[in-house]
């Protein structure tokens, strides 16, 4: 009982039961028992009563006797379903009317229960209805929030270039076209099509993405189509392919000009057939699958060196869109960098105030070989380097700072904290001596004690003496920190 109850109330948000029965003491016994599994319940004791309470609250689930003397069970039914899109009915009847209940599923119902249930059967399928409405609830939530990423209006961008592509998109979306994406590497040709799905008709079917440039040549064909078991060596058990899990959604192809040319072919035929084969059988699968495809590759030139089928290409670029590098449509990078900073500082739990004005000129200015893959890993990176609030110059990595020169923008190499140990501190060599440290390594010769005072002095410089901060770099808890504070009589101690 205890472990229903915990289900009820904690996975299903204490949902919300409404009981119609005409018999006053059944409805009683019947709430009493959903009560006790953690469900919240509200009583009618007629069905015009019930129709009422659904017509004023909101209810998870309705629990109705299906014969009652004025509105019967299809009726509550019925108004349920109409005023409670999301609702969940579970039917109370009598052995001769099993009939109706099954038509009462047929219109809607979750379930029917035969007379005498049980309180045991009654919870566990309440609990089962209202999971049904809670899933519900949550894929609706996660849609919204693909939504709100992909949506045109959200996608972070403002150059004319990509002003254009997205004034594109909003017409290819909707139909049904098969899309060519073309761009560099890291230029965001996974985001388009991923806009380019959440955008059309198809978005509440699965967006399936496969790099075929990542799976080795002979395993490509069984991830694109499935195979069955004993079709080769390691086909130890039937595999659906990304076709078949794909169908009534997208399919992804990235790096189509890397496929062999012997899937080419297959896939040209499934383009035009709609039909998969699985590799091993004969058997062909119908699918509906609409198939965007992205390469950084000219596959005109991989055609005329004969690496790419021109009847494939022909029937890939039904529509195409190009993506041009960062360092072509500079106006995105700020409001791209502002964006992946939010994004890491939440993901590595950081309060970032913004970017200095050196670091924003940097960022306009290098060349961005890697384009917006690169620009979220570099912002990303800064953020974690950061340690006061304020992006900067000394963040960036100094292969970063040698690849594009300082001085030509006018700005001069940002100065960072040395480490260097206090020479007060003496070395001593193996026979107790005093000695001066290899020049190599300054902490070499020094005690354990030694090393430790001098790491948590520095690191508090480090930090500008935030106790936090510095536990955290250290690797130790902020207790043991003040301890350590206090034994090597180090500042901000007390």
């Amino acid at each position: 009982m205890e472990r229903m109850t915990e289900k009820a109330t904690i996975m299903n948000r204490q949902a919300q039961v409404l009981v119609v029965d005409n018999d006053r003491d059944l409805a009683q016994v019947f709430a009493e028992s959903l009560e006790r599994a953690g469900f919240r319940t509200t009583v009618a004791i007629s069905g015009s009563e019930g129709i009422r309470q659904i017509s004023q609250n909101s209810f998870d689930v309705v629990v109705t006797d299906l014969m009652m003397n004025d509105v019967d069970g299809m009726a509550v039914l019925k108004k349920a379903k109409e005023s409670l899109p999301n609702v969940e009915v579970i039917m109370i009847t009598g052995h001769g009317n099993v009939p109706i209940a099954v038509e009462a599923m047929q219109q809607g119902a979750f379930h029917f229960l035969e007379k005498p249930v049980t309180p045991k059967v009654l919870q566990a399928t309440a609990f089962r209805a209202a999971q049904a409405v809670e899933l519900r609830a949550q894929n609706a939530y996660f849609e919204d929030r693909l939504d709100e990423r992909y949506g045109f209006d959200n996608l972070i961008y403002a150059s004319p270039s990509m002003h254009a592509v997205v004034e594109r998109l909003k017409r290819i979306a909707p139909t049904d076209a098969g899309v060519l994406i073309t761009g560099e590497t890291g230029s965001g040709k996974d985001v388009i099509a991923q806009a380019i799905h959440q955008n059309s008709p198809r978005k509440k079917k699965p967006f399936v993405a496969i790099n075929t440039a990542a799976v080795t040549e002979h395993l490509v064909e069984s991830e694109l189509f499935g195979h069955v078991k004993g079709a080769f060596t390691d086909a130890i058990s039937d595999r659906q392919g990304k076709f078949e899990y794909a169908d009534g959604g997208t399919l992804f192809l990235d790096e189509i000009g890397d496929m062999p040319m012997s899937t080419q072919i297959k896939l040209l035929r499934v383009l035009e057939d709609r039909q998969i084969v699985r590799i091993g059988d004969n058997k062909p699968i119908n699918v509906n699958v609409r198939v965007l495809a992205a390469t950084n590759k000219n596959l005109e030139q991989e055609i005329a060196a004969g690496r790419f089928r021109s009847d494939l290409y022909f029937r890939l670029k039904i529509v195409t869109v190009h993506l041009d590098p960062l360092s072509k449509r500079r106006e995105d990078i700020l409001p791209l960098a502002d964006h992946f900073c939010k994004m890491a500082a939440k993901k590595n739990n950081k309060e970032i105030y913004g970017f200095a004005p050196e670091l924003r000129r940097w960022l306009l200015e290098y060349h961005w070989r890697g384009n917006v893959r690169q620009l979220k890993n570099v912002v990303e990176s800064l953020v974690v380097m950061n340690l006061d609030g304020t992006l900067g110059l000394d963040d960036l990595s100094p292969d970063l700072l040698d690849e594009l020169p300082l001085e030509s923008l006018g700005l001069s190499k940002p100065e960072r904290i040395t480490t260097t140990p206090p020479s007060s501190v003496p070395a001593s060599n193996d026979n107790g001596d005093d000695a001066a440290a290899d020049s190599s390594n300054p902490l070499l010769g020094k005690s354990f004690k030694e090393i430790e005072r001098w790491a948590i002095e520095n690191t508090l410089k480090l930090t500008n003496n935030r106790r936090e901060e510095t536990a955290r770099i250290l690797g130790i808890s902020e207790r043991n920190l003040y301890r350590k504070l206090k034994e090597y009589q180090l500042r901000d101690a007390d």
